[in-house]
């Protein structure tokens, strides 16, 4: 199992930017294709936006436009950046490999969008 560690969550009002950040074990974003997911209360888990090795990135429709996704190897960090939040965008927020059989998913990072 790899480890995953999320962090920068917050609480932030309408229209406003936020980052979150996963760190990885080992080379971990430089051979597996990794996702941004989150779950929002009474949801099922959703995915985001997932960066593939070689740096494709694909967004949900939810997001597109408003989320950017970038990848750091050298800090061994994915992270989430997060514009024009909507209070629908509340949700606890993890990364994980884009696709199952998924490593042991983290603490997330809460998100919450309130005025």
């Amino acid at each position: 199992q790899v480890q995953l560690v999320e962090s920068g969550g917050g609480l932030v009002q309408p229209g406003d930017s936020l980052r979150v950040s996963c760190v990885g074990a080992g080379n971990i974003f430089s051979i597996r294709n990794m996702g941004w997911y989150r779950q929002a209360p009474g949801k099922q888990r959703e995915l985001v936006a997932t960066i593939s090795i070689a740096g494709r990135i694909n967004y949900a429709d939810s997001v597109k436009g408003r989320f950017t996704v970038s990848r750091d190897n050298a800090k061994k960090t994915i992270y989430l950046h997060m514009n024009s939040l909507k209070p629908e965008d509340t949700a606890v927020y993890y990364c994980n490999f884009a696709a199952p059989p998924y490593t042991t998913w983290g603490q997330g990072a809460q998100v919450t969008v309130s005025s």
